[in-house]
């Protein structure tokens, strides 16, 4: 039986160089992926770490290929469950005036914890990478701990003419 795979393909208005910064670099990572920061030197072999805003490792695993600006492959686990390992991928590639980032999480563990956890994670950890890419603009409201239905807080956005509006979970936008 072959293991789910799941692959997020998105276009970033933003240099490669600055696709893989916001992967590896902690200030960047706590920016957008819910406060929490990856760890490591990022040197094929190496150890990193995915940590919560108290410095808790939440993930874990090894630097597998490591090739800057380009490619960056990682085994992914839980240090609570270090049997239950899979594998991420991070693709860049330029592409004209963006950046393609194809991430690919394979070798998952059927009906696993960690393929309901990741399933739901990787679209909204890369919308809100691509959002703070595209406009420098920190996420708010939003722990990885905690769902968010919004990037913005009633009445905020990013850009001039709109509002976002709370209804219920949802937020709706309002160009005004």
């Amino acid at each position: 039986m072959q293991k789910p795979k799941l692959v997020y393909t998105t276009y970033i208005r933003s240099t490669p160089k600055d696709v893989w910064a916001a992967i590896t670099k902690p200030e960047f990572t706590a920016q957008y992926w819910g406060k929490m920061t990856n760890v490591s030197d990022w040197k094929r072999g190496s150890k990193w770490e995915h940590h919560n805003p108290d410095h808790e490792v939440w993930i874990t695993g090894k630097v597998l290929e490591s090739n800057p600006p380009k490619r960056l492959v990682l085994s992914w686990a839980d240090p609570d469950d270090l049997a239950d390992k899979s594998r991420v991928t991070f693709e860049i590639a330029a592409m004209e005036d963006m950046t393609c980032l194809v991430v690919t999480h394979d070798k998952l563990k059927a009906g696993s914890k960690m393929l309901k956890g990741v399933s739901t994670g990787w679209p909204k950890v890369l919308s809100s990478m691509k959002t703070f890419l595209e406009t420098r603009v920190a996420e708010r409201g939003w722990s990885a701990t905690q769902p968010r239905s919004i990037f913005f807080q009633p009445g905020e956005s990013a850009f001039k003419g709109v509002a976002v509006l709370p209804i219920g979970e949802i937020g709706v936008i309002i160009y005004i």
